[in-house]
């Protein structure tokens, strides 16, 4: 290896590196005999790469052996055959080493020419000859033959017919053979997309479609590609990774992402280069051209931080506020913002590292919203709900103190009861999308006009996930203050913003309406506690055994930076969390003799033994009582809350934890490791890098602000990741827009909400975006070929032309020829349930007059919302296998790595009381809980077209996903704890009455009850519990005047639902908690709706509909057209509950109607009225 690193050089000849490999150490034993002298000298005259010393000399022996052994060349000495089988069994491996040199090097040149003769020592062919001789079954007359052929290029031999080939070789049969092996070749069609970062780094989606037919006999079960991105000249590589084709995505479109420095001064163009890893000539290339590039501005320097004075809580002035505050001094960042933030009104934006205090920045807006504005109301927003759980549970605790009760609040997600919280109290802690949805209709809304102050934290989340509904929130509470502002001079709605330290800050606080003074970008650097970051990579391409090679540096990072003191490990998965927390106490153990207990005491083992024996899971327990702890997200909330207890008590020193909790871990360390920066996405079927936004996060976790007087992080990594890394961790984010792929769903909400009502709306609408300030900055980021106001004009007429016209095929709004906009009833629908037009136009589209629940059942889960599902390794052989047992077959075409699929598996799942493992289970509840939407959705998008009984299996859907049961299934089963024997017994019972419902099972005695349940006390209660709730309603109702009614004319019909309780034996609690559906299968709490509907089953026409809720009465007027000809009618009456089988009720409704008056132009027809018309 001393030699090689000594001799290598970037522009190597064949000869230099024929002669390199010929003086390596593993041949010096090789001597040359006299005897083979003759025969050395006659093979030197055959070979074709000359051989500059003499054949005495044994680097010659070796060389001239070499290439013999490539041309496959006889010879007759024994000794010289056992030498070349020595040398040839070195060689393949010899090249590879020096191939990976050469790319350590970044020498482009030299990794080719290494890896080609690696692939001629496998093959024995020269790069001369024909590629199809690397195919066993060429006879070498037909081989010799197309040599012959140099004049016609390999690349054209893929556009040759069978006849041309075999006309070619001189031999028509061999035509079709010939044809068949051209095109099981490996070869990849290229495509490229490049979008500028800053002026230093692209970002490169590289397309890379299969042209080839897969034979697993010839390519085997994957084939390997490294693609090399190497500079105008081809001397450098600029970037490389391994790309994987295996045989069951053979025939599918693959996609790379990728980071590529851009050189000063800037080139014209950089070569894409896909090369096989075992074929010769099997590569493709593609160039990225520079010719049009526009490159970002250079960003403008950070905010300095000021070496000031720390200010003491008691600067609030107040000393309820100032006791709030656990600590002596406020810390460098919070400040130096204080005075922005708690002395004037003015909109701020603070760009601080994770970990820097910034939730207290936010804080001193708070208490100078409380301070100088009694009536104040203020609304925080984050894009995660771990992060909003967490600042939930912090404020209610501090600011809660000093407010009255009930005043600190978090938003659950039902419209109603969030208008009820959003006007009652003074601090609202909400998600993204649950602002977006409460404030679309913010003009009719007057809780959401008195909002004063709003906080959005994690800004650097716009470049993210979530990031396009952040931009519109953002950009409609800017247009809501100046309204304000238009309306009266003194209202103001302030606006806060936390962020990571962002490139371009500058422009997202323009946006914001923020002036330079109330910016503060601070460095990445600058860190209250500072954070010494150590990478290590890893050359591992297999990702599994990358994580294998992690193991042992892991627990060395551990033993070499903790100091004893608090560590953090991050992790892809649940499984790899396990895995690691078993490894480190195994090495802790063997190498040490010790554990990772914070004091290795006999009483301190004791007691953590004693509580590790409470925990659940059996691994848990061991790792545990080892000072070690795990987390994952389905675990129960008892062992997270002690094991997360442990570790902050310092009971426990290691907690390992998914990098997806990293937001809901509230603990710190002095010590992060992150192992690994990419997880499994089974919906691409690749290895996807984890968003920036939760690396810097999980950074951010090693600062004990007070503890530590430094804090320090690990990260672990692939090669090729880590210079991106670095580039991305120790700089500023530079942050884009992602609106302009999303914006379909906003604009048809603001076209519903009549913001939006032109083409020329909508183009105005795009200008108070964070979108239309990045179009000129990085025009080339967004497909602009210009920064002039002709290109940016043309490029915002042509995105809303093209997204209007979308909206308008899908049937959500309709444009006539002046330009001017309105919303349709699907656009209404969809904006009412805050679901995608394209699930409302499936649904549309999919829903008949035929169709049964089965049938809502598949266009419920096909629906866009769920195709964001994970699809975890591993999880399609599971899926498959749950789908064997299902009542409904999945339909063949499903694919078991698509997310709809999963969603169709799950809900079956659900349905069957199947139980899934932990991680399915999971995404089961995510499911269940955003269907009751999507099925009110399909509910008023059924009833607007008149149909009955396809609108009545989309209820009894409702019903079945509230209680997790078939609608065929007995009701009994609804009940808390009834299993299948329970029900059997009840209905064997033959007693006075039957047991064939809920209220039979109270109207038991004692003793008979308790031998047919046969359940302990607490059980026992849970039943008694679930009865008393089950729904006793009385439905009454009324025609007005039904002696007036005519063909065609309105009719109407009172219905009044009365819930049966006896109100005096209930307390007010209890009164308040009527309605609330128990449900152990529902994820969260509900509220009972019922449906209450008039129709005609033998014509299977619905009516009219509404959806209401009841606590104790409830008052519904129906109205409808009578039908078009006269006669008598007998409708039908049902009320029909969103949450509980076998509670629906049915009642004949008569009518007799008239003929019409000849001159009564009254308009006629059936019109189902859509639940988001009629609120």
């Amino acid at each position: 290896m001393a030699l090689y690193s000594r001799q290598l050089r970037p522009n190597m000849t064949d000869i230099d590196l024929l002669r390199l490999f010929s003086l390596s150490g593993e041949f010096k034993h090789i001597t040359v005999r006299n005897e083979e002298k003759l025969e050395l000298a006659k093979l030197a005259a055959k070979v074709p790469i000359p051989v500059k010393e003499s054949p005495s000399e044994p680097s010659a022996k070796v060389n001239i052996l070499l290439q013999a052994y490539i041309s496959r060349l006889k010879l007759d000495g024994f000794a010289l055959v056992a030498d070349m089988a020595f040398i040839q069994q070195s060689a393949a491996r010899i090249m590879r080493a020096l191939f990976e040199m050469a790319l350590r090097r970044k020498w482009s040149g030299l990794s080719k020419l290494t890896l080609s003769f690696s692939n001629m020592v496998s093959h024995r062919i020269w790069n001369s000859q024909s590629p199809l001789r690397q195919f066993k079954n060429v006879p070498e007359v037909v081989a010799r033959k197309l040599e012959r052929k140099s004049d016609i290029e390999w690349s054209r031999y893929f556009d040759l017919t069978p006849s041309d080939l075999g006309e070619l070789v001189g031999v028509p049969k061999m035509g079709r053979t010939l044809h068949k092996l051209v095109h099981q070749f490996p070869k990849l069609d290229l495509s490229i997309q490049i979008q500028p970062i800053t002026r230093s780094m692209l970002r490169v989606e590289l397309g890379l479609v299969p042209d080839f037919e897969f034979d697993v006999n010839v390519h085997g079960y994957s084939q390997l590609f490294h693609v090399i991105v190497e500079d105008v000249n081809g001397a450098s590589v600029l970037h490389h990774e391994v790309f994987s084709l295996s045989r069951s995505n053979a025939e599918e479109e693959h996609s790379l992402l990728f980071s590529i420095p851009v050189l000063d001064p800037m080139p014209p163009l950089y070569f894409v280069r896909v090369i096989s890893d075992r074929w010769m000539h099997a590569e493709s290339s593609l160039p990225i051209s520079f010719r049009s590039m526009i490159l970002p501005p250079k960003f403008p320097p950070p905010t300095e931080l000021l070496d000031l004075q720390p200010l003491p809580p008691a600067a609030l002035g107040e000393s309820a506020l100032a006791k709030l505050y656990g600590f002596k001094e406020f810390n460098p960042i919070q400040t130096q913002t204080f005075h922005e933030l708690f002395k004037t009104d003015r909109n701020t934006l603070v760009c601080a590292p994770s970990g820097s205090g910034k939730l207290v920045c936010a804080e001193f807006a708070i208490h100078r919203m409380l301070v100088s504005d009694p009536s104040g109301k203020c609304v925080y927003v984050a894009p995660k709900d771990d992060i909003v759980d967490s600042v939930h549970k912090t404020w209610s605790k501090r600011l809660g103190s000093i407010l009255q009760p009930n005043q600190v609040v978090k938003l659950t997600g039902e419209t109603a009861s969030d208008l009820r919280l959003l006007s009652e109290a003074k601090i609202v802690i909400c998600n993204v999308s649950q602002w977006d949805s409460i404030s679309r209709r913010w003009r009719q809304r007057k809780a959401v006009q008195a909002v004063s102050l709003f906080i959005m934290d994690e800004m650097h989340f716009l470049g993210g996930e979530g990031g396009p509904t952040m931009e519109v929130v953002i950009s409609r509470m800017r247009y809501l203050g100046s309204q304000k502002k238009q309306r009266d001079e003194n209202a103001n709605l302030r606006i806060v913003g936390l962020s990571a330290s962002l490139a371009n800050a500058r422009e997202v606080a323009e946006w914001m309406g923020v002036s330079n003074k109330s910016l503060f970008n601070f460095s990445p650097k600058v860190r209250p506690t500072p954070l010494e970051i150590y990478f290590q990579s890893f050359d591992q391409n297999n990702f599994s055994s990358r994580l294998m090679a992690m193991a042992k540096p892991v627990y060395n990072a551990v033993s070499r930076h903790s100091d004893n003191k608090p560590t953090i490990v991050f992790v892809p998965s649940r499984r790899q969390a396990q895995l690691t927390a078993i490894d480190l106490m195994s090495y802790k153990d063997t190498l040490d003799g010790s554990s990772f207990l914070s004091e290795n005491t006999v009483e301190i083992a004791l007691k953590i033994a004693e509580i590790a024996r409470c925990l659940k899971e059996p691994t848990l327990q061991q790792v545990v009582s080892a000072g070690v702890g795990f987390v994952h997200e389905g675990m129960s909330e008892d062992d997270w809350d002690t094991v997360t207890g442990l570790f902050s008590d310092d009971s426990i020193g290691v907690l390992v934890c998914p990098y997806s909790l990293c937001w809901k871990l509230t603990a710190s360390a002095h010590l992060v490791v992150i192992m690994g920066t990419e997880t499994y996405d089974g919906r691409e079927r690749r290895y996807v890098d984890y968003p920036i936004s939760d690396l810097l996060h999980m950074m951010g976790k090693a600062s004990r602000q007070a503890v530590d007087s430094s804090g320090r992080c690990v990260i672990l990594c692939h090669t090729p990741k880590k210079d991106r890394l670095k580039k991305l961790l120790y700089d500023p984010l530079p942050i884009e827009s992602h609106l302009d792929h999303y914006l379909h769903d906003h604009i048809n909400s603001e076209i519903v909400t009549k913001t939006i009502g032109s083409m020329q709306d909508a183009v105005d609408y795009i200008t108070w975006t964070f979108l239309y300030r990045r179009l000129t900055k990085n025009p080339n980021y967004y497909n602009l070929q210009g920064t002039s106001n002709v290109h940016l004009s043309e490029h915002l007429s042509e995105m809303v032309e093209t997204i209007l016209g979308d909206l308008e095929e899908s049937k959500c709004c309709q444009m006539d020829d002046e330009g001017d906009v309105s919303p349709l009833n699907l656009g209404m629908i969809a904006a009412y349930y805050y679901i995608q037009y394209t699930t409302i136009e499936l649904i549309a589209s999919s829903v008949t007059e035929k169709t049964k629940t089965r049938g809502v059942m598949e266009i419920l889960s096909a629906a866009s919302e769920f195709s964001t599902l994970p699809i975890r390794h591993g999880e399609e052989k599971a899926l498959k296998i749950l789908a064997r047992t299902l009542k409904h077959q999945i339909p063949e075409s499903a694919q078991f790595h698509d997310s709809n699929t999963k969603a169709l598996v799950l809900l079956q799942c659900h349905f069957s009381r199947k139980s899934v493992s932990m991680d399915l289970n999971l995404d089961q509840r995510k499911i269940i809980s955003d269907s009751i939407n999507l099925i009110q959705a399909i509910v008023d998008v059924i009833s607007s077209n008149g149909w009955l009984k396809p609108a009545l299996a989309a209820m009894e859907l409702s019903q079945m996903v509230v209680q997790g049961l078939w609608s065929k299934d007995n009701p009994l089963m609804q009940i808390p704890h009834f299993t299948k024997e329970i029900v059997d017994r009840c209905e064997a019972y033959k007693g006075e009455d039957n047991i064939e419902g809920v209220f039979d099972i109270l109207s038991l005695e004692d003793d008979v009850r308790n031998d047919i349940l046969r359940l302990p006390d607490d059980k026992m209660a849970d039943v008694a519990v679930f009865c008393n709730s089950y729904p006793n309603v009385d439905v009454t109702f009324s025609i007005v005047d039904p002696e007036d009614l005519t063909a065609g004319d309105p009719v109407e019909i009172q219905v009044k639902l009365e819930r049966d309780i006896d109100e005096e034996d209930m307390e007010e609690e209890e009164v308040g908690q009527l309605g609330t559906v128990s449900a152990p299968l529902y994820p969260k709490e509900k509220k009972e709706g019922w449906w209450i509907i008039i129709g005609d089953t033998s014509t299977n026409t619905l009516y009219s509909l509404k959806r209401v809720t009841l606590q104790q009465t409830q008052n519904v007027k129906l109205e409808f057209n009578a039908p078009d000809e006269a006669g008598d009618y007998n409708l039908t009456l049902l009320c029909m509950s969103d949450s509980y089988l076998g509670c629906d009720q049915e009642y004949e409704v008569s009518l007799s109607i008239a003929v019409a008056d000849s001159d009564d132009d009254s308009e006629s027809g059936s019109e189902g009225e859509s639940e988001s018309e009629e609120k």
